[in-house]
C-alpha cells in the first residue's frame, strides 16, 4: 500500500503549528523533514506526522 503524503497545510491542521513553527522545528531538528515530491514541492510522509504526534507529550487539560 503507498504512503500518504500531506502538504504543508494538511501538516499544520493536522499538528496545530504555524508555518514558520514548523519550519524553526525542521531545523533543531525537532519535526520531521518533508520529502520533495515534485520538482518545486515538498511533502510529508504521513506516518512520520503521526508518529511525531504520538511522541509529543498529552496534554491533561489541567491548569
Amino acid at each position: 500500500m503507498p504512503e500518504h503524503h500531506l502538504r504543508r497545510p494538511a501538516v499544520e491542521a493536522t499538528t496545530g503549528l504555524s508555518r514558520s513553527s514548523i519550519y524553526a522545528m525542521m531545523d533543531t531538528g525537532d519535526f520531521p523533514r518533508p520529502i520533495r515530491i515534485g520538482k518545486r514541492a515538498v511533502a510529508w510522509p504521513q506516518s512520520a506526522i503521526e508518529a511525531w504526534l504520538a511522541a509529543r507529550p498529552a496534554s491533561t487539560g489541567d491548569k
